[in-house]
């Protein structure tokens, strides 16, 4: 049975920096954040970058930009410090060596040396006859003439720890009670014949010597947690550990078709969703979902909120389905929560180059400011902010043939002179002045303001959807808007 762990909690987040950081990723390390900061804990950030192959300088900074840009701090770790520093595993060899060279020694672990067609072919034998096909302990306890003779043979060895011959039970913080039988937790791999320690040893050491007190991870991982708890006995016996950390094993991430969520699907890059303008509080929100809930009314809210309400055991053992309609719809809520000025300042880097199609010399910033409070209640996401305030920094509308073709049917011609004529004796210090004028030109053609409106706006701003249309023309100016409707008076014409 685990043994339980200290009330001081400690938690880590330990990726390994290939590639693009993963939303499920993400979720981990905001379970574990939210986990320590309701407890006011620590969360350790420790970089698992022994795989030379895989790894990467830019990746490990990408990692580091994106937990900053998501705002999940930690307390140790790199370019923070620490008093278990280094806190990249690439770094700490030499403490994986002495620990594994300790275990061999106190007959926790042994040399194998077992070639891989060996193994394959006794396991396909175990299979056939019907037992588990898990390592059969054939280098358990070799003599030293056994030894000799495959060191003659010039064969290598991998180090393999030996699990002790009884069941392994303890309390997931996840899935409550679970229990392994010895037939299924065969002795297994911790160092290569290289000599590279593996996952399965580095882990629990690091663990151990930074006092981690709950390790929060990955359903995908729950295998391997009787090995470790093993292991962490054994570890605690040589003085390296002082106790076996609680362990909850999160759901998985499900993507379309019922799949594990995975690094080849578009929606699983964060990236993705800094590009597109997601704020990190939304995108955190809808994560935290992912396996937890605030309440049961209640789907929108903080950072500060989850930590606040955040417990380990409200979370569900079940796989939870990733859904961008909902996220982008979180996303929305938490874009009109902002302040104005903070929604503005959102917005900037969607405002300039590269994003924005018009010249630096033609932003006008009161334009922007007037406009910004309608845009606020209309945003899903912050790129989209571009195509909607583009009519105001461009010369012309961006207008494509689709937009045209659905807005100017027969009899807009008529309609858009008539509006015109309404729209130049407005008064055009009121919204709702604009709206009066294209509605007495509906009327006057029959149609109601919906019908009225749309060849006006596709005149306007080039779009068939967008921002308020009466607000957008006030912002644009009487001039520019009059002579937009007859650029579009003259194109049909035309």
């Amino acid at each position: 049975m685990a043994s339980a762990p200290s009330t001081d909690v400690r938690v880590r987040f330990c990726p390994s920096p290939t590639g693009n950081p993963h939303v499920g990723l993400v979720r981990t390390a905001l379970f574990n954040w939210a986990f320590a900061r309701h407890h006011q804990g620590t969360l350790v950030l420790r970089i698992e970058d022994t795989d030379a192959a895989r790894d990467s300088e830019e990746s490990y900074r990408q990692l580091l930009d994106s937990l900053r840009w998501l705002g999940l701090d930690w307390d140790e770790g790199p370019e923070v410090g620490g008093p278990h520093a280094p806190y990249r595993q690439s770094l700490r060899m030499n403490i994986y060596a002495d620990v594994a060279r300790r275990l061999k020694e106190a007959g926790h672990a042994y040399d194998c040396y077992c070639t891989t067609e060996e193994l394959d072919a006794r396991r396909d034998a175990a299979r056939a006859a019907g037992r588990p096909s898990g390592y059969d302990g054939h280098c358990r306890d070799l003599t030293a003439e056994q030894t000799a003779a495959y060191l003659a043979e010039g064969r290598s060895a991998i180090v393999r720890f030996r699990m002790p011959d009884k069941a392994i039970t303890f309390t997931d913080l996840v899935r409550g009670e679970l229990t392994f039988t010895p037939e299924n937790v065969p002795d297994y791999g911790i160092v290569r014949a290289s000599g590279a320690p593996l996952y399965t040893l580095v882990n629990p050491v690091d663990d151990a010597l930074m006092g981690i007190t709950h390790v929060l991870r990955g359903e995908d991982l729950l295998s391997s947690t009787p090995r470790q708890i093993a292991l962490y006995e054994a570890l605690i016996g040589l003085g390296v550990a002082k106790q076996i950390p609680g362990f909850g094993h999160l759901p998985y991430v499900m993507g379309e078709g019922n799949k594990k969520l995975s690094k080849r699907d578009p929606e699983s890059s964060l990236n993705l969703y800094r590009e597109r303008g997601f704020l990190p509080e939304g995108l955190l929100n809808y994560l935290s979902l992912l396996g937890w809930s605030y309440s049961a009314d209640r789907d929108v809210f903080s950072p500060a909120e989850m930590v606040a309400r955040f417990d380990i055991g409200d979370v569900n053992a079940n796989p939870a389905r990733f859904d961008l309609k909902k996220a982008e719809a979180i996303n929305a809520d938490h874009i009109r929560r902002l302040t104005p000025e903070a929604f503005a300042a959102a917005c900037t880097p969607w405002l300039g180059a590269p994003h924005a199609p018009w010249a630096p010399e033609d932003f006008d910033e009161a334009a922007w400011q007037a406009i910004a409070p309608y845009a606020q209640t209309r945003l899903t996401v912050l790129s989209d902010i571009t195509a909607n305030v583009d009519f105001l920094f461009l010369p012309e509308p961006v207008s494509d043939e689709a937009s045209w073709a659905k807005a100017m049917k027969e009899g807009s011609d008529a309609l858009l002179a008539t509006a015109r004529e309404k729209l130049a004796g407005a008064d055009w210090s009121s919204p709702e002045a604009l709206k009066e004028a294209v509605l007495a030109a509906g009327e006057a053609h029959g149609l109601k303001l919906g019908k009225a409106q749309a060849p006006v706006r596709v005149a306007v701003t080039g779009r068939t959807v967008g921002l308020p249309l009466f607000e957008s023309l006030q912002v644009l100016g009487r001039d520019r808007a009059l002579a937009r409707i007859d650029a579009a008076l003259a194109r049909l014409a035309g």
